[in-house]
């Protein structure tokens, strides 16, 4: 029997378990399919007592969606699902990575978000979705589900520089990780910095598309050269951007790069990387330029979790392929109305970060209790998330720059955009001192929110 993409991608590392069943169903075309499920006992979570929502991914806006929905209705049973032990942040990560604030900063435990928000959390990885019986599938076992809510986050999309070299693209991601997915790419980064000496070319890349993180890339290549100048290391970093200019805070970036670290810091606008060797360490752009590095950042372009693929609520985009196929207003899967995305994987253009993230989860929250009491979710419904984001320039002082912005929907363009949007990008005075002080601040308020 011929196993589709669809179902390689459910099976892969789940071989070792013996026991299946086939089923055949039919397709949105009305043609039958045969899937495989693993047959598990029931997931070890407590029976439902009432309506249960499963929310997939342990980020800012899974967590943020399970804490509120206790807080809105705790007869809701609530079961966040994530694969990993421990939260580890990418906010506040490049400080980390830096050497400047400890590891212990943006790692948190799930346990205690669980215990305080009084929801259950289970670890383990989901590798099927049923959407017709409503069932969650993981290899710690099965959940049902009144709703389910995808926040799966975002994964790479190699497709524009390894052209499906999959041995390349594994090499780039074995040995410069983008350092935009939390965790060992946070660590691989911090050992890089750290292992920096004189004569050391970093190249940082920014994508082009609605990537996570606008400012982080920027804020990377000013800390990392940075720590260059604090260490008398004899180096450069070469910041590779797709775009035709610093995508956000692009004054108090350029200013830094101009001021602070022109000695350090290589900016190249509207570069389109043609070619990437990883073994000899050079980059070629369509202009024909070779560039030689020593370590490198290299991300890429952004595409949604293939968990939506798996369970068939994804559709493509320009840039970001496979993000959530949702009504932008509601959050849920255009003819699946059980079913909520939210976080970096839903395609309306905010910004992919965790404080918009967070401030968004609270309304999807809100949406879910009004879905389950039987109300019809609108445009009515519909409120701004709010991105409140700090980015630092420079590490002794701490100075930071950062941006307030609400988001408004455009009728004739069919798309949001930024609405009484502000930005502070006066580093070097005292708004600067005082962004440093507020970015630690407004860290420690997110952990607050997440898991206090």
């Amino acid at each position: 029997m011929a196993i589709s993409r669809r179902d390689a991608i459910k099976f892969s590392g789940l071989a070792a378990i013996a026991a299946t069943t086939v089923s055949v169903h039919a397709d949105s075309n009305g043609a039958t399919a045969a899937s495989k499920r693993v047959l598990l006992a029931p997931a070890p979570v407590p029976a439902a007592k009432g309506k249960r929502v499963v929310i997939v991914g342990g980020g800012p806006s899974g967590l943020t969606i399970a804490k509120y929905i206790k807080k809105s209705n705790s007869k809701i049973d609530v079961v966040l699902i994530d694969k990993r032990p421990v939260f580890m942040s990418g906010f506040i990560s490049n400080l980390v990575a830096t050497g400047v604030l400890p590891l212990d900063f943006i790692t948190h435990d799930f346990l205690e978000g669980a215990r305080n928000g009084n929801y259950n959390f289970l670890q383990a990885t989901v590798y099927d979705i049923d959407r017709t019986s409503k069932k969650v599938y993981t290899n710690e076992g099965s959940l049902k589900y009144d709703v389910l809510v995808l926040a799966p986050g975002i994964d790479y999309d190699y497709s524009k520089w390894s052209k499906g070299d999959i041995e390349l693209e594994n090499t780039l991601r074995t040995k410069f990780p983008g350092g935009f997915i939390p965790g060992s790419e946070t660590l691989s980064l911090k050992s890089k910095i750290e292992n920096l000496e004189d004569d050391s070319v970093f190249v940082q890349t920014v994508p082009g598309g609605n990537y996570r993180c606008l400012p982080g890339p920027y804020e990377r290549s000013c800390l990392i050269a940075d720590y260059m100048k604090r260490n008398k290391i004899k180096g450069k970093v070469i910041v590779l951007d797709e775009n035709p200019n610093i995508t956000i805070k692009a004054d108090g970036f350029q200013s830094a790069f101009n001021k602070l670290y022109k000695d350090y810091i290589t900016y190249m606008p509207s570069t389109n990387i043609t070619s990437i060797d990883p073994h000899n360490q050079k980059i070629t752009t369509e202009l024909g330029e070779e560039i030689n590095f020593t370590d490198a950042a290299l991300y890429s372009r952004i595409r949604g979790n293939k968990l939506l693929e798996i369970a068939g609520v994804s559709k493509d985009s320009t840039f970001n392929k496979g993000e959530a196929n949702i009504d932008p207003f509601t959050y849920q899967v255009i003819g699946d109305k059980n079913v909520f995305c939210a976080g970096d994987a839903r395609p309306m253009g905010f910004s992919k970060s965790g404080n918009t993230a967070n401030t968004e989860g609270k309304i999807v929250a809100a949406n879910i209790v009004k879905y389950l009491n039987g109300e019809n979710l609108s445009r009515a419904n519909w409120k701004s998330p709010l991105t409140v984001c700090y980015s630092a320039v420079e590490c002794d002082p701490l100075r930071a720059i950062s941006v307030h912005a609400e988001y408004s929907y455009d009728d004739a363009k069919k798309s949001f955009g930024f609405a009484n949007a502000g930005t502070m990008e006066k580093w070097d005075g005292a708004d600067g001192l005082a962004g440093g002080k507020g970015l630690k601040e407004w860290g420690n308020g997110l952990y607050r929110d997440l898991f206090a």
